[in-house]
């Protein structure tokens, strides 16, 4: 099939998606409230007099304010017996007094002043010596606040940020259904316009499109397509592919609604399968089978990457980390964040609570032929586990 003719069956399938028929609404205020009460009750648990949460994931998750980190502070400070302020420079009010959800003053500075003394001071008035940062903050923010006021006792603050973000509300978990529901249909459409020679970089502006046409915040967040050996590579080579028949196809994405992230990835065989690819296919679904049925509240994190790593071991793949095998954790949290606490590895012993929500991706690789991953998301119920996407069916028949 020519260029042309490529460019045209995309151009066909775009026109065919319109806008997500059924949005999750936002997360609303009263929501975001609670999150900074239940903040309050592990801070004094902890013994923890403040808590300042940079600009960044966490920050958009207490106020609603989108922000990216930069040199300049900005970020929200939760006294535990005060209402919680904002820092930032003066010449941003405007803009985060249009974003802000949440009640809160806002404490400026202007460029030539030290916006860590501004915070210590505020701390000083509201006698507060021990300070929980937010674990994604940088270390000059900590270095600049340990030089505005060296008593000042910093503490790690993933007991509290961390601790909030892993268990997603009824809200949450709506606004992921979406983001995941939509990047699953772009993979059902992605795989209808593969053709003999279409181009990897070719899938990915198709599949950007496709996501911005469902109505996603943006296009992709990310991208990765990769076609026969290149699949072997988890995040796979630098330059373009060409597909050929009988190759395998490995597409890996997401977009996010209202900042909340999907990450999906799906492996098939464009044209007929071989047997060995087949078999270790069904095993890479066993796998991620097995792991999903091993979820449990109460049980560690670390129990559901031993679940699938058992499975892989028993059809010759690892042991652990080797190749061929498993090169990487079982899973990941989402959420705000496409990678965050907790992680389905050999080392987190967090145990599994209702609202935690997972990726399940027991990837197979084997160097110099190919990889196999399939990737769901599931979250914990009060009992077991459940499904965002239902898994693939075969390696020919991906979506039915």
């Amino acid at each position: 099939m020519t260029h042309t003719q490529n460019e045209r069956r995309a151009a066909d399938a775009l026109a065919g998606i319109s806008r997500w028929l059924s949005p999750a609404p936002g997360i609303a205020v009263e929501e975001r409230m609670q999150r900074i009460e239940y903040a309050r009750s592990r801070m004094a648990a902890f013994g923890i007099d403040a808590l300042l949460v940079n600009a960044g994931t966490s920050l958009r998750y207490f106020t609603g304010v989108a922000w990216q980190a930069s040199e300049r502070l900005v970020a929200m400070v939760l006294p535990l017996n005060d209402p919680p302020f904002l820092v930032a420079p003066e010449f941003e009010r405007g803009s985060l007094e249009a974003v802000l959800q949440i009640e809160a003053q806002l404490h400026c500075w202007e460029e030539h002043e030290n916006p860590y003394r501004l915070v210590a001071s505020e701390l000083y008035k509201r006698k507060a010596k021990r300070l929980a940062l937010d674990p994604q903050a940088s270390f000059f923010i900590a270095d600049g606040l340990q030089r505005a006021n060296a008593a000042l006792k910093i503490l790690n603050g993933a007991t509290v940020v961390d601790h909030c973000r892993m268990r997603k509300s009824p809200a949450e978990l709506a606004l992921i259904q979406q983001a995941m529901s939509m990047t699953l249909e772009v993979h059902r459409q992605a795989a209808s316009i593969l053709q003999p020679g279409i181009s990897a970089n070719a899938v990915r502006r198709f599949i950007d499109s496709a996501h911005r046409a469902l109505g996603a915040d943006g296009g992709s967040t990310f991208c990765a397509v990769q076609f026969a050996a290149a699949t072997a590579y988890p995040h796979g080579l630098p330059g373009d592919q060409c597909l050929a028949d009988g190759d395998l196809v490995l597409i890996d994405t997401g977009c996010t609604v209202h900042g909340y992230h999907s990450d999906i990835t799906r492996t098939y065989v464009f044209g007929k399968a071989s047997d060995r690819q087949r078999d270790v296919w069904n095993t890479e679904r066993e796998a991620q089978q097995a792991a999903f049925d091993a979820v449990r509240p109460g049980v560690a994190c670390e129990s559901i990457d031993a679940t699938a790593r058992a499975v892989l071991a028993r059809a010759g793949f690892g042991p652990e980390y080797r190749l061929p095998g498993l090169p990487h954790r079982t899973g990941h949290g989402i959420g705000l964040s496409i990678h965050e606490p907790a992680y389905l590895v050999r080392g987190d012993t967090t145990p599994l609570a209702s609202g935690m929500c997972f990726s399940n991706e027991p990837m197979i690789v084997i160097p110099g032929e190919f990889g196999i991953r399939l990737e769901d998301h599931f979250h914990v119920t009060e009992s077991a586990a459940q499904w965002f996407t239902q898994p693939s069916l075969s390696i020919s028949h991906p979506f039915g």
